[in-house]
């Protein structure tokens, strides 16, 4: 069994010493953002940044035109897309699109691994959005946005272990290491990007059961409850005694025994997020 304390100092000294980079996000990213928080930017300022990319153009009209978002007249240019979703989905989106683009690897070997991990945030975001829809306080894309990005302290673990034949010759040690050092690794990628605090508790805390907020619920709760709600949905039953027991449960006020999945209208919702992401 590797040591994890051993693992992440060598981990951070590659990362100091530049022998391996947190993922950082792209000009076109920063600047989506800083617009969008300068509030006087239009649509029209904000879709001339997106336009640089073109990638990233296309992938934003392909979602203002998806079922989820779609409206009667179908989105040919960005300036329309901007203004369908607004501003502050679209900073998320271009955000979270980008994810994507970061969950790649190097070689055949844990591209595996990168994929698994990327659909299952995806997953969570779509679990995530479904829960933030119905509350006053926090925002339903925002909350998306913070399941895509709560275990991106995996990837530079993923990088790091391509050259530990250790861990790639043994999956449940690397499924430990990712547990054991995701949240802090995660927690300083989001401290960089100048995330709000808000979203950067979510990598920092999102395996901690035993999270309690203050005051009302946060993203966090809303990402834990997500998780075990994906967990339901995938594996079967867990016991609701023991949901009852979880702080975020209480918080976000879902019956433990309840499988929103089930609820009427949500199977979709989460599908076209997934496909939206995925495909």
């Amino acid at each position: 069994m590797i040591d994890e304390n051993q693992f992440l100092q060598k981990l951070s000294d590659a990362i100091d010493h530049n022998r391996i980079t947190l993922p950082t996000l792209p000009e076109v990213a920063l600047k989506v953002r800083d617009a969008v928080e300068r509030e006087q930017s239009s649509a029209n300022q904000i879709a001339d940044i997106i336009a640089s990319d073109a990638a990233l153009s296309a992938r934003l009209l392909q979602v203002a035109n998806s079922p989820l978002y779609r409206g009667r007249v179908t989105i040919d240019n960005l300036q329309m897309a901007v203004a369908r979703l607004g501003v502050r989905l679209v900073r998320s989106l271009v955000i979270s699109l980008i994810m994507q683009q970061i969950f790649q690897a190097t070689s055949d070997l844990l591209d595996a691994k990168f994929r698994q991990i990327w659909e299952e945030s995806v997953e969570i975001a779509a679990f995530s959005r479904v829960l933030a829809a119905n509350t006053d306080h926090l925002d339903k894309e925002q909350a998306m946005l913070a399941g895509l990005i709560h275990n991106i302290g995996a990837l530079p673990i993923l990088a790091f272990a391509e050259s530990h034949d250790e861990l790639l010759e043994d999956a449940e040690e690397l499924d430990r290491i990712i547990d054991a050092l995701s949240p802090r690794i995660g927690q300083r990628i989001l401290e960089m990007w100048d995330f709000p605090e808000s979203l950067i508790r979510v990598p920092a805390n999102f395996l901690n059961l035993d999270y309690t907020s203050e005051g009302e619920m946060d993203y966090v709760d809303i990402v834990l409850v997500a998780r075990l709600e994906s967990q339901m949905n995938n594996d079967g039953p867990i016991d609701a005694t023991s949901l009852s027991q979880i702080p975020a449960f209480v918080k976000v006020g879902l019956e433990p025994e309840v499988n929103i999945i089930e609820i009427e209208g949500v199977a979709d919702d989460i599908q076209n997020i997934e496909v939206m992401f995925i495909s």
